[in-house]
Parts: structure tokens; C-alpha cells; sequence
């Protein structure tokens, strides 16, 4: 379908450099300056790599290329993927911006929440009942876990939403740490729903990367600057929300804990 275009896009858009540049105007420039690269060094993708260093990223960024060559049951593969990832600790935001590539903002939105939500499920029922020690020695001496844990005594469903609207914990370890407190398996999964804002924001930049490498091939559209227009609008819009709604998500779980 794209062939090594999703290699390349990913290994540009690495999300540990897009939480640096959380700004409007620094993610439309990062996205121009992928384009350039993407037209500018085919071989990017092809970097040679040592077969025998453990690499999770080159790991997801081929199974996400595999998954693309798949048809419509790439589907059912990537959310899968996603569960296995979120429950081994790999790197989501690599998933999370190749569903954008693959299947697009709309699509792509869909199957990762479902697939971090399944996944972040997954452990958190590991965390409760499988690796409850390893799990309580790995946030002993982390004082903001141990504040979640006191609120969440509280307030559960709304402790849960509020770590899920701010990015200030890690995604895969915090699914295991609210497997030790007290909050129940359905104030937990209904919690998820705070993923939204963030997961529609990477996966709708990964999407723009994906139709930026289209530019000069058969498959641009008729009408290029109307609809780049549009896209870019929206790319205001889901970021100006999503660093909106994190900003008051931040000071009410500040509020709380």
C-alpha cells in the first residue's frame, strides 16, 4: 500500500519529541519538515539497525507495515497489537500515530482507544491479581502515585478520568499502579473515555503525515489547497482542545491530590 512510507513517517514523528513541542505552531512545523524528509531521503527507512539489540520501536514500526499489507483485518491485528504493547510496556504513541497513517483520523481514533482501553484493561487486571508486589515495589517511593492512591479512595471514576485528560503520568505503568488501589474494575474502564482528547490529536497528526507523503503521487486529491486548508483548521482545532481541556484536567487532579 505505502510501502516503506510508514517507516519513515513514524521514525520522524516520534511522540517523545511531539510532548516537546506541545505547541500549535512547533507540531505544524514538525509535520512540514517531515514532508521534506520524506521526499528528500528514501532510504531513511532502510538505516541499518543491530540485529541483535532489542529495539521496541523498529518491532512495532514493522509489525504496523505488516499490518498495512493485511487489508480490513489489519484491524482486529493492530488493535491486538495495541493490547499486547500497552500490556508489555512498548511505546503506544508509535502505534497511536501509524493508525493515523494506515487508517486514517476517523478509523484510526476508533481502534486505538479500543485497543488502549482493552490493553490498559488488561493490566490493570494483571497488576491486581498477578503482579500486585512487583507493581506496589516499582511506585513505593513515588509520592504522586501514593497521592492517587488516597484520592482515589474518594473519588475513583473521577481520579481515573482526570490521569487520563493529563499526561503527566506514564500511560503503562500508571494501568498497572490502579491495579493496587481501590478503585473497581468499572469506575476504571469507564474512566478511559479521558483518553479521547489526546489519542484524536496523534492519531489526526499521523493521519496529516500520512497524506503529506502522498503530495506529487497519483493518489493527491483534485483540489490540494482546499483540502490542506481544511486540515490544517482542523489541526488547530483538535490541538488548541486537547491542550485546553489538559490544562483544566491538570489544576482540578492538583485540586484533588
Amino acid at each position: 500500500m505505502k510501502k516503506l512510507t510508514i517507516i519513515k513517517i513514524l521514525k520522524i514523528l516520534d511522540a517523545r519529541n511531539l510532548q516537546k513541542f506541545f505547541s500549535l505552531s512547533v507540531l505544524i512545523l514538525l509535520i512540514l519538515v517531515s514532508a521534506f524528509s520524506l521526499n528528500t531521503n528514501p532510504a531513511f527507512a532502510q538505516e541499518s539497525t543491530n540485529p541483535n539489540s532489542f529495539n521496541p520501536q523498529a518491532i512495532l514500526r514493522n509489525a504496523l507495515q505488516w499490518i498495512d499489507s493485511l487489508g480490513t483485518v489489519g484491524a482486529i491485528a493492530f488493535i491486538a497489537l495495541y493490547i499486547i504493547a500497552t500490556v508489555a510496556f512498548f511505546p503506544g504513541s508509535i502505534l497511536t500515530l501509524g493508525a493515523g497513517v494506515i487508517f486514517g483520523a476517523v478509523l484510526g481514533s476508533l481502534y486505538v482507544f479500543i485497543g488502549a482501553t482493552l490493553g490498559a484493561t488488561a493490566a490493570f487486571l494483571v497488576g491486581r491479581y498477578l503482579a500486585r508486589g512487583w507493581v506496589a515495589r516499582k511506585i513505593a517511593d513515588n509520592k504522586k502515585f501514593a497521592a492517587i492512591d488516597q484520592a482515589v479512595g474518594r473519588e475513583g471514576l473521577k481520579i481515573v478520568l482526570l490521569t487520563r485528560l493529563s499526561p503527566i503520568f506514564p500511560f503503562n505503568l500508571l494501568n498497572y499502579a490502579f491495579g493496587i488501589t481501590g478503585v473497581s474494575l468499572k469506575d476504571y474502564f469507564i474512566g478511559s473515555v479521558g483518553m479521547i482528547p489526546g489519542t484524536i490529536m496523534y492519531v489526526y497528526i499521523g493521519s496529516l503525515a500520512g497524506n503529506l507523503a502522498m503530495i506529487g503521487t497519483e493518489a493527491q486529491p483534485t483540489n490540494p489547497t482546499l483540502q490542506w486548508a481544511i486540515r490544517i483548521l482542523g489541526l488547530i482545532a483538535t490541538v488548541a482542545v486537547t491542550v485546553y481541556v489538559t490544562r483544566i484536567a491538570r489544576k482540578a487532579l492538583e485540586e484533588e491530590l
